[in-house]
């Protein structure tokens, strides 16, 4: 089958199985994120054209197959965590379209893919972590009576403060907020990473000490430029000329802006990501002894080992084995 033709075949076969009703279709849908589900279709539509060009099957594909492309992924640079993640793409195919064993579970493609962690490793490459400082440095690159400036200085604060994943920013809208006197702002969001079911979780940010780095005085201004809408979207794209549009903004618009407001600052933005404002948040909090428990309340991690690693990097140098030694 060409690449055009699986393409045809991909959202019919990959998404949903074709024998069932159309509102069985809606519910299948809906048990993935919008975004996982864009992700595999990438990550098939990769692994059929890789096929196609090879003139082998892709659906069904057999364990030879894979273990080939795990291995040609790896030549090409690809990390491991992208191998995997388009060798899940490959196993979600196999399954939706009716096989009852999915060749990605063959020893034979495990073991490529353990020789490729062996060789290359698995260590991710972690966006960098940024500080109140930076912040600082970032803010003072923006006009704040633009729309731009506004829109950009309540993202980057908000996320900082609030120690928000880029996903869950642009998720946003404006009925999610609630300004408290005298407190600060009490977000829902409503949706996450972790929360796929959409249980919800409240996330409160404190008024800054400072009126040029508080984030709810960065929201206030930025909400005063929408004309104090009372829903939709709360981060929009900003056209030129200042034109402020009704759709929201995409995850990789606070990436950009991260990156875009870093090099002003003259920051390095090869390491600078979305990320960085939840690392930041993460790493700033833990070095200056903020309670593990305060920290994980504020990001919603679920797990203590992964904000672990965040807070052993924070503290690698307090107290560090190395100053014992007296060199």
């Amino acid at each position: 089958m060409d690449v055009q033709s699986l393409a045809t075949v991909d959202r019919e076969t990959l998404l949903s199985p074709p024998a069932v009703s159309a509102a069985t279709r809606g519910y299948l849908a809906a048990a993935q994120a919008s975004n996982t589900r864009r992700a595999y279709l990438a990550d098939w539509l990769h692994f059929a054209t890789w096929c196609a060009d090879r003139a082998v099957d892709a659906l069904p594909a057999t364990p030879e197959t894979l273990a080939d492309y795990v291995s040609d992924s790896a030549a090409c640079g690809r990390s491991t965590s992208t191998i995997g993640r388009r060798l899940a793409a490959v196993r979600s195919a196999h399954l939706t379209a009716g096989h009852a064993v999915s060749p990605t579970s063959a020893a034979l493609v495990r073991k490529a893919l353990a020789g490729v962690r062996r060789t290359h490793g698995v260590a991710p490459r972690k966006k960098a972590a940024i500080t109140t400082d930076e912040v600082r440095a970032m803010l003072a690159t923006l006009d704040p009576v633009t729309p731009l400036g506004a829109r950009d200085r309540a993202l980057l604060l908000l996320g900082y403060a609030a120690g928000m994943r880029r996903s869950e920013l642009a998720a946003l809208d404006v009925d999610d907020l609630e300004f408290v006197t005298d407190a600060g702002l009490r977000i829902r969001l409503r949706r996450s990473k972790t929360d796929q079911e959409g249980r919800g979780r409240l996330v409160g940010v404190l008024r800054g000490r400072a009126a040029e780095t508080c984030p709810v005085r960065a929201v206030q201004a930025w909400l005063e430029v929408l004309g104090r809408p009372t829903a939709g979207p709360l981060f929009r794209h900003v056209r030129r000329g200042g034109h402020v549009a009704a759709e929201r903004i995409s995850p990789k618009v606070v990436a950009m802006v991260v990156q875009r407001t870093g090099l002003a600052a003259g920051l390095d933005p090869t390491g600078l990501g979305g990320h960085s404002l939840r690392a930041g948040m993460v790493t700033t909090a833990a070095r200056r002894r903020a309670p593990l428990t305060r920290i994980m309340a504020q990001s919603g991690h679920l797990r203590l080992d992964t904000l672990m690693g965040y807070v052993r990097e924070a503290e690698l140098f307090d107290d560090n084995a190395s100053g014992y030694l007296e060199l």
